[in-house]
């Protein structure tokens, strides 16, 4: 039902990832938003945001858009693309090797395409609803550990760190006591990308937006994980927290968030 979505999804997502490799030891030129020294975009999160919006523009004319450099076209449709041309650009302005571009198809607020594609490892992430999760073609599945002192963790920190005592650190306190790892890539769709695949079992943020987990979440939920809010009510893709998991441990990580 949604294949020619996916497909297109898929293409550009190629598309963009590749741009963002061409241009990535080139000088860059780097603007600070809302004068947030953490909140940073380069010219290639634009040149990339222009390159998927206008071909999404092209494909499906009667599709809204909503991208994190700016693009919003509104029709008043029940079709939203959900764009994400650079995920990790702090990582990208340092040559970092870690970034993705992430592309979500929502129909009447539920995802049901979602696309990441992170080029430096050449790994595509795809899933439809109802219709399982891939990696390069491939199907995947959440871990299967059953265990919180076993688990390897993946969490994130938001540009206003500074500025709020809702900043995860205590969050982070808690779980680095408990469970066997945490890391901190700063990319959330690839984190919840290796929550869907097995890498992580688990990862968990605040102050993220819809561009950053709208296909990552379908991808974990496809791939047999659990997704909610920090308080375990139903996820929210416009709201601005997650908690996604294996299942298996949902509820342990939901008691140290509540800690």
């Amino acid at each position: 039902m949604f294949r020619d979505y996916t497909q297109a999804a898929i293409e550009i997502a190629r598309e963009a990832g590749g741009l963002l490799i061409d241009r990535l030891h080139t000088t860059r030129t780097i603007e600070y938003k809302d004068h947030n020294r953490f909140n940073i975009v380069t010219e290639v999160d634009k040149a990339s945001e222009k390159l998927i919006t206008d071909y999404l523009k092209d494909k499906f004319p009667s599709h809204d858009i909503l991208a994190e450099e700016g693009t919003d076209v509104k029709t008043e449709s029940e079709w939203l693309w959900v764009v994400d041309p650079l995920d990790g650009t702090v990582n990208y302005a340092h040559a970092y090797p870690l970034f993705a571009v992430s592309i979500a198809l929502l129909h009447r607020g539920k995802p049901v395409v979602g696309v990441v594609y992170e080029p430096n490892r050449d790994e595509l992430y795809v899933a439809e609803q109802g219709g399982g999760a891939m990696k390069n073609d491939k199907p995947i599945r959440v871990s299967k550990n059953n265990r919180l002192d076993g688990a390897m963790l993946s969490t994130g920190f938001a540009y206003n760190v500074a500025e709020t005592r809702l900043n995860n650190l205590n969050h982070f306190s808690n779980f680095v006591l408990e469970c066997h790892a945490v890391r901190r890539d700063g990319v959330a769709s690839v984190d919840l990308c290796y929550t869907a695949c097995g890498r992580f079992d688990g990862f968990w943020e605040r102050f993220l937006k819809p561009w950053d987990i709208a296909a990552g979440v379908l991808i974990v939920n496809e791939a047999g994980g659990q997704v909610s809010m920090l308080d375990g009510k139903p996820l929210d893709i416009f709201g601005d927290e997650i908690v996604a998991s294996n299942g298996v441990l949902h509820k342990e990580m939901l008691r140290i968030l509540k800690k």
